[in-house]
């Protein structure tokens, strides 16, 4: 954690800057933006035309000269001045004019683990062009694991597996830091790759780039276990036609499809696991891995990775919020340092 718990207890709200959705917590009122980090622009004009919901909509739809652009990638700000504009209209001008109203303005944000220099630096400088007068960052895996209730001020290993939409972060963590971690460049972006992928060299079938989620949503009850039987019926575009066309869709395909990308993680959790303290891996065959992110809640994705490790492996309430909820937590001061009293003499 870059910032102490004293110095986010003054902070007046939180940003958690994602690739797939952006989530704004302001003390006092809880999390008031929680929108998809998409931004539509008149390229003739430069003209902001939408944010947020709307904007996402309008991906694939749109005339030549308005361009839907996403300033996060990986949850690093890749353009500071579209992540500010974004920023300020889903902030609203009631929002930004009652934080503007707060003295010496001060913001929490979370960066991903080993973010370099100059990423951190962007996330500071885009919220300090909406009024911050001072940043204080957070790393992502702590906040997250603070945010689903783990015990990480406590000496007892606790492993978190943050399933973003660019990357996969995993930790263990033991006495409010992190002591081993890894970033693996394969996210929910990957797997829809896949899916999508499949689909087409198998099913000659074209989605477009928003039934994927869906795909998934008709999935859920664990039918992608190794276990699941079934089909499912996707309707798409034919590849050679253009028509629009149904197809049954088996889930031990889906399964094989989903596999390629899951090995970059499943690498990751053998190398964390490697890395870490005997004792605390010992802890962990009790305790189990927490999945949290937005791509977690992809069906049968956490079965899949405990049939794969052979350790328990558990969602999160709300793990699509989780970050901004344990950075929420902190600026609250509903999170104590654990104090170790000296020895008397």
């Amino acid at each position: 954690m870059t910032a102490s718990l004293e110095q986010l207890r003054r902070c007046h709200f939180a940003v958690d800057l994602g690739a797939a959705r952006t989530r704004v917590f302001i003390k006092g009122e809880g999390v008031v933006v929680d929108e998809p980090s998409a931004a539509a622009i008149n390229t003739r004009t430069g003209a902001l035309i939408a944010v947020g919901t709307l904007a996402e909509q309008m991906t694939g739809r749109t005339p030549g000269y308005i361009r839907v652009v996403r300033p996060v990638k990986g949850g690093t700000v890749i353009d500071i001045d579209m992540a500010q504009r974004m920023l300020r209209h889903l902030l609203g001008d009631k929002v930004r004019r009652a934080l503007r109203r707060k003295p010496r303005l001060r913001a929490a944000a979370c960066t991903p683990h080993d973010a370099d220099p100059l990423a951190q630096r962007a996330t500071v400088e885009t919220l300090v062009g909406i009024g911050a007068r001072r940043v204080e960052l957070v790393d992502t895996l702590i906040a997250a694991a603070v945010g689903c209730g783990l015990p990480v001020e406590r000496p007892e290993a606790s492993m978190i597996l943050v399933c973003g939409a660019a990357t996969t972060q995993i930790a263990v963590l033991s006495l409010g830091s992190i002591v081993t971690a890894e970033r693996v460049p394969v996210g929910g972006n990957a797997i829809d790759h896949s899916v999508l992928s499949y689909l087409r060299h198998h099913h000659e079938l074209m989605l477009p780039s928003q039934s994927v989620r869906p795909l998934h949503v008709a999935l859920r009850g664990g039918d992608l276990s190794m276990t699941g039987t079934g089909t499912t019926e996707i309707h798409g575009r034919d590849v050679a036609t253009g028509l629009a066309r149904s197809v049954e869709v088996d889930t031990a395909g889906l399964r094989s499809a989903i596999s390629i990308p899951l090995t970059g993680v499943l690498d990751g959790i053998g190398k964390v696991l490697r890395d870490c303290p005997p004792d605390l891996v010992a802890d962990l065959a009790d305790r189990g891995i927490m999945m949290v992110g937005g791509s977690a809640l992809m069906p049968g994705l956490d079965q899949m990775i405990r049939e794969a490790t052979g350790m328990p492996v558990q969602v999160a309430e709300r793990p699509d919020i989780a970050s901004v909820t344990g950075l929420g937590a902190m600026l609250n001061g509903q999170i104590e340092p654990m104090t170790l009293n000296p020895l008397s003499a």
